[in-house]
């Protein structure tokens, strides 16, 4: 057991430490970290374009593909997941051990199963940046998701287990909601070389980012409640079909402006978490 300056400790016996503490695993994690912030951006500029009429998907699978689209799009996809791949390790170490700083158990597990999550969501994000620059994925997520729901609602329990997701996904929308509204997300952040102008700025934004998030992760758990409780895979979606159904209600465009702003401003946030986030 060492002591660390700081006052926390990590064991050498332990692998996921030795990887969250290396100083090229922390550097290289916070570059991918922009990566990730840069996906939200883009994922956010497809909402908007959903307001316009463009109709372009409007998700990560989306975004690689406007990536794909550009004259280098090759090279910038492949960078892009070699980024998320490197933040997905160091996420995963912070998974493994990491969030001393946070005394209480509970807490700290919490953080440390979002951390979990953080990384599974850039490992599925880079390996479709892989597929389709190798040409072996589409981009058409919302059709592979009701594909999914569908041979789940074919299982037995299937509308139950559908249901079960649609929970989680909810559970998942409410802390994310919560995060930006108490703003928690302060605690995981050093912010103290920051100028005090600064750091009003990163906590607006980030308060903004994290509620934007949290609201379409909910919209995201009503459509695929919907789908177990019709048992009807087409009702089910992701970030795209969600933001297609927010832009289709009573005053969607304002609506989904707002959702837009909130994804754009969560990726900002990570550009600044990417500097400020406790090692």
């Amino acid at each position: 057991m060492t002591w660390l300056p700081t006052g926390y400790y990590f064991s050498v016996d332990n692998p996921a430490d030795l990887v969250r503490t290396n100083n090229a695993v922390q550097v290289l994690g916070r570059v991918g970290m922009l990566f990730y912030g840069a996906v939200h951006v883009l994922v956010a500029w497809l909402a908007l374009q959903i307001v316009l009429g463009d109709g372009a998907q409007s998700d990560s699978k989306g975004a690689l593909a406007e990536i794909a689209s550009t004259t280098i799009g090759p090279v910038l996809l492949w960078t892009v997941a070699i980024g998320l791949f490197l933040f997905a390790l160091w996420q995963y170490a912070e998974a493994a051990s990491g969030f001393r700083y946070i005394p209480e158990k509970r807490k700290r597990v919490g953080k440390r199963v979002g951390a979990g999550a953080r990384a599974t969501t850039a490992v599925l994000i880079g390996v479709g940046a892989i597929k389709i620059v190798t040409g072996k994925g589409g981009t058409n997520t919302t059709g592979e998701q009701q594909e999914l729901t569908a041979r789940v609602l074919a299982l037995p329990y299937g509308q139950w287990l559908v249901g079960a997701v649609a929970v989680g996904i909810l559970v998942t929308a409410a802390v994310i909601f919560h995060k930006g509204v108490k703003r928690s997300f302060t605690k995981d952040l050093d912010m103290s070389e920051l100028p005090d102008g600064t750091q009003r700025w990163v906590k607006r934004i980030g308060r903004i980012g994290w509620i934007g998030k949290g609201v379409a992760y909910g919209v995201i758990s009503m459509l695929v409640g919907l789908a177990a409780i019709t048992a009807n895979p087409e009702e089910s979606g992701g970030m795209d079909k969600a933001l297609h159904t927010v832009a289709d209600q009573p005053y969607g465009a304002a609506l989904l402006i707002l959702i837009a702003l909130g994804l754009a401003a969560f990726g900002v946030y990570c550009f600044a978490a990417a500097k400020a986030h406790r090692a």
